[in-house]
């Protein structure tokens, strides 16, 4: 029987450790840790929270929340699980299956009912020991969908369930990113000075982020690695972006241009793409028409910016500064009656009225979305995760 491993971090008052019994903190930022970690080619994460009360538990949960919004490998969340409530807690923080510990009759005692609420495709077990899984067989083959061990000299033989090492020192693992390019260096046509441009921008919201060149080292590195290599002409020589900096840009699509001159990459970006400290290199406006905008997400985004605006630097007369000074009570009550509004339209057979009312609800909605500090952000990776 064949076995995948995967990295294991142990998350404790919102930081990184060692392990489950050494405190030695290797990561202050888990969420750059774990995207460095799947951009290097991890293909699932367990997270063990080790915290000790129900405080610490919700502020664990919070940081694999945001954890789980950034990064795009499965996520399986384990340790301080009690109770149903706990199992949950986990999914619905975004982890792909909670990992209920085989060591712990509690949670032996969770397996049946956890999967029968949540599907055994959510819930796993983790395992310290043979025994631990041959007592339990019928149970995890019926209610689980795999096993997790931490100790390497485990050998669990099943052909059902599948079984997965976890290694708990994740930057000695040799991840490898697999790229398949289906044009080499040879097929491009390069500038005079035997390169050619490459235009980088963000996979999840296709911000364009930077310009830069690549000869054909860079391009061949960027292949093998997986991680944005380029040819610095100022310096004379080649660049790993974020070696320095820590801003690395992980491949997820490269596209060439007709004429096979330019090249299109979208990266997942760590931390910032200019050297500046913005965002993106792309932020000297010379000049903006007049235009109105389409495009729904920039239409979502810049409303809650003047939303969001109104909250920080009051102006006196606004509706939305009416509405936060009367507090959430009055925001909820608006929010309920803009909905009863759309159910009245919607026996309209004229669909204007339902979308005045509806835009009227999201506005309202947004507010309530800046007064409890929710982004859209949060809300299309919550629905995304579903």
């Amino acid at each position: 029987m064949s076995s995948i491993s995967y990295p294991c971090v142990f998350l404790r008052n919102e930081k990184l450790i060692r392990d489950f019994n050494d405190d030695s903190v290797i990561s202050e930022n888990p969420v750059d840790y774990l995207i460095n970690l799947q951009g290097k080619g991890a293909k699932k994460i367990v997270i063990f929270d080790l915290s000790e009360n129900d405080n610490e538990h919700d502020r664990a949960l919070t940081c694999i929340r945001s954890i789980t919004r950034k990064i795009d490998v499965p996520v399986i969340g384990a340790g301080n699980i009690k109770r149903l409530e706990d199992v949950k807690k986990i999914i619905y923080a975004g982890c792909k299956a909670c990992a209920l510990n085989m060591s712990k009759e509690s949670n032996i005692a969770l397996i049946e009912e956890a999967a029968k609420r949540f599907d055994k495709d959510k819930i796993i077990v983790c395992i310290g020991e043979d025994l631990e899984y041959t007592k339990n067989k019928e149970l995890i083959s019926q209610y689980t969908s795999g096993i997790i061990s931490i100790n390497s000299s485990i050998c669990v033989e099943t052909d059902d369930v599948p079984f997965n090492v976890v290694e708990k020192d994740p930057e000695k693992q040799n991840y490898k990113v697999e790229i398949d390019c289906k044009y080499k260096w040879s097929d491009l046509k390069l500038n005079s000075d035997g390169m050619i441009p490459v235009v980088v921008q963000d996979y999840k919201n296709d911000e364009v982020l930077m310009v830069a060149y690549m000869n054909e080292e860079a391009f061949n590195k960027t292949i093998e690695t997986g991680i944005m290599t380029y040819f610095s002409r100022s310096r004379n020589e080649l660049w790993v972006k974020g070696l320095t900096s820590g801003h690395f840009q992980y491949v997820k699509s490269m596209s060439l241009d007709c004429d096979l001159d330019t090249i299109l990459v979208k990266v997942l970006q760590i931390g910032s793409a200019c050297h500046t400290g913005k965002g993106s290199c792309f932020f000297n406006e010379a000049f903006k028409l007049n235009s109105s905008n389409h495009n729904p997400s920039k239409v979502f985004d810049e409303v809650m910016e003047t939303i969001l605006d109104r909250k920080k630097n009051p102006k006196e007369g606004s509706y939305t500064n009416y509405l936060f000074d009367k507090g959430i009570d009055k925001v909820l009550k608006k929010v309920g009656e803009e909905a009863t509004e759309i159910v009245i339209a919607a026996k309209n057979p004229d669909k204007e009225e339902i979308k005045y009312e509806i835009a009227d609800f999201l506005y309202h909605v947004m507010v309530l979305m800046a007064q409890k500090d929710v982004t859209w952000e949060d809300i299309t990776e919550e629905l995304a995760n579903r």
